[in-house]
């Protein structure tokens, strides 16, 4: 099942113009075999293949049956443990974020808490930390800011006791600067984005493109974002139309990203009680999270609508609503 479901989900997202057809087959009959080495490989080409794929949801069947097939390496402790539980950690948070896109934030949580638990058994200090930031995504989901800026501070620890020359510290800065400013807390907000925008000096090995890709690429939509929230619309809007000129010439892997700015400059136009810019920018976002079946998206611009207030009264904005409104989540 895993060999031919992985090598489906390779020729479906045209990752297989990177790896041979023969060399994924070998790769496959080594996780057959519990190869720990294979385990790690497999798992960097399904973060590739997650990040490459319009909806984020085709991706489970495959991470299920790697997952099950990982158990029983580690339940036969073939091949030593640490380096399987590595694997697990990983993968553990792979499927956390499946989830997450789709907007099941009891699975997302669940897959977050086992990462953590695999990585503090392998002493993972920086795995264990990304799980803990991705589990504090599912805590501010739920605008439970205190919460989740309290499991960043274990991340901001735990981050320290890992290897300096990965970017984990600065993603852990970047996400507590959005607890913070849910926190109504410009100053520490700030303070913590301009801690993330120092991963601009490290080299280009600092992320791996699975569990940790924070390179400093998305910092203008995160920083306009945070001002979203705490009410700065110029210094929002700046930074988002910086953004949504990155995404632009970005590739289609960026249907995800590209829909959230476009929501946060929809939401300046609520506040500003301006309904063309809300319809206008709120269109667009619409069309991307249909394209991707992006869960997230579809909660974003479902988020959106609470900003109308009296703009509701616009037919315009009203049909955009109702528009919102029929957006499935996976």
């Amino acid at each position: 099942m895993i060999r031919r479901e992985f090598l489906r989900i390779l020729t479906v997202s045209g990752a297989l113009t990177v790896l041979p057809t023969d060399e994924a087959e070998a790769l496959t009959e080594g996780v057959r075999r519990g190869m720990p080495a294979d385990f790690t490989r497999m798992n960097s080409h399904l973060w590739q293949v997650y990040q490459l794929a319009r909806s984020k949801g085709s991706v489970y069947p495959v991470v299920r049956d790697q997952l099950a097939t990982l158990n029983e390496a580690l339940a036969g402790n073939r091949g030593g443990t640490r380096p399987l539980l590595n694997a697990a950690a990983d993968l553990f948070q792979l499927a956390g974020e499946v989830a997450f896109d789709g907007s099941r934030y009891s699975d997302a949580a669940a897959s977050y808490s086992l990462a953590a638990a695999v990585s503090k058994d392998a002493k993972a200090y920086d795995l264990w930390a990304c799980a803990l930031v991705r589990h504090a995504y599912v805590d501010m989901s739920e605008q439970h800011y205190r919460q989740a800026a309290q499991m960043l501070g274990a991340a901001e620890r735990l981050a320290s006791r890992g290897d300096s020359n990965l970017s984990t510290r600065h993603w852990v800065a970047s996400v507590q600067a959005e607890a913070y400013a849910g926190l109504g807390d410009l100053a520490a907000c700030e303070r913590a984005m301009d801690q993330a925008e120092t991963v601009r000096e490290l080299t280009a090995e600092s992320v791996n493109g699975g569990w940790l890709r924070f390179d400093g690429a998305r910092l203008a939509e995160e920083r306009g974002s945070r001002y979203v929230q705490l009410g700065r619309l110029d210094l929002a809007e700046d930074a988002l139309k910086d953004a949504l000129e990155q995404t632009a010439l970005a590739s289609g892997q960026s249907y995800r990203r590209r829909g959230a700015v476009l929501t946060d400059l929809a939401a300046i136009g609520a506040k500003r009680r301006d309904p063309e810019q809300v319809v206008a920018y709120g269109r667009e976002a619409i069309s991307l999270a249909r394209a991707s079946a992006s869960g997230y998206v579809a909660r974003r611009l479902r988020d959106l609508c609470d900003e109308f207030g009296p703009l509701s009264r616009d037919h315009r904005v009203a049909e955009l609503g109702a528009e919102i409104a029929t957006l499935s989540t996976p």
